[in-house]
């Protein structure tokens, strides 16, 4: 006889998971959310008296393989924080103001210890960016997974005024690219950093140069944006925006310039020191640095010259001139 906990699915198991996790998930609850955990969808009221024309953003993406020093370092409780930070950057950029946030959470062998904390992270950050973590799933699928690991992905859903969205129509030659500094990698890059770090080292190895591990290094917390960005996006100061994940500094910030050029001042910024040990230890050309890695800049704002004065004034941490918006060469 062959019982579905044989073949490696444990029902009680997801239940456990699903107790461990009620009281985090309806302390996100936000007034637009109309279901409570177990109902096949998630209800979200979509009345928008504040706005007269709302335009919904959405975006899905993951966490890469930071995961796997998540795994390795056996810390579980902000992987989920950057997944969700991540993606209110990817709608941020658009001018959105996130609603809610759905997460998938697939393992080989559920560990209901592992997965509340993965999902704690996910309720932390939704919290913290005011966003309602209001549906998501879990699935066990053996053979799927190396035992211990797993897999996350997220959607997120955030509202603009059609007025108000932000699409790079406004940039133009001369604007100023304003750069606002990453915790480190963030959530890109982490297959060249593993690749590099953890060839000689273990993710417990304290390293002198970092003053810390490289799991601590490797695990900082993908930065939000929002309470940033968000007050200067009210009061019109900003022509563009680039969120700077996979592809770099070039990479993220031509997709919003569109028809025009940019020039990079490199090195005018505090670069954390990660990013010169992977550099030096793997003798990693500096094209595929710029490339895989934000280098110290997790944001960048594209402003009128005019404005740079105001938009220092409103921000209480170090800004820097990354560069500006040129003609196409």
């Amino acid at each position: 006889m062959a019982t579905y906990k044989e073949s490696g699915v444990d029902i009680a198991a997801g239940e456990a998971t699903v107790d461990k996790i009620k009281p985090l998930v309806r302390e996100t609850y936000t007034p637009g959310v109309m279901t409570d955990i177990g109902l096949f969808g998630a209800m979200f009221d979509a009345s928008f008296p504040d706005y007269d024309h709302p335009v919904l953003v959405s975006s899905v993406d993951g966490v890469g393989t930071k995961l796997k020093v998540a795994v390795l370092a056996d810390r579980h409780t902000t992987v989920g924080q950057d997944l969700v930070n991540h993606c209110v950057g990817d709608i941020l950029v658009c001018g959105a103001k996130p609603l809610y946030f759905m997460d998938y959470f697939a393992t080989g062998k559920l560990n209901p210890d592992v997965a509340a904390d993965v999902i704690s992270g996910f309720a932390t950050a939704c919290k913290q960016n005011e966003c309602a973590l209001i549906g998501g799933e879990t699935a066990e699928m053996p053979s799927m997974y190396a035992d211990g690991e797993y897999d996350l992905a997220g959607t997120i859903v955030g509202v603009v005024e059609k007025q108000r969205r932000i699409d790079g129509s406004q940039v133009k030659e001369g604007d100023v690219l304003l750069g606002l500094e990453s915790t480190g990698l963030h959530t890109n890059g982490y297959s060249l950093a593993r690749h590099v770090l953890l060839k000689d080292h273990s993710v417990n190895d304290h390293i002198d140069e970092l003053g810390e591990t490289i799991a601590d290094a490797l695990l900082k917390i993908h930065r939000s944006y929002l309470n940033i960005v968000m007050p200067l996006l009210n009061k019109d100061l900003l022509h563009g925006l680039s969120h700077i994940t996979g592809g770099g500094i070039v990479g993220n910030t031509k997709r919003v310039v569109r028809e025009h050029g940019l020039e990079i001042n490199w090195g005018s910024w505090y670069e954390p020191r990660i990013f010169d040990m992977i550099r030096r230890l793997g003798s990693v050309p500096e094209e595929d640095m710029r490339e895989a890695f934000n280098l110290g800049i997790g944001m960048i704002l594209i402003a009128d010259p005019s404005k740079v004065d105001e938009i220092k004034l409103m921000i209480n941490e170090p800004v820097y001139e990354v560069g500006r918006v040129v003609a196409k060469s």
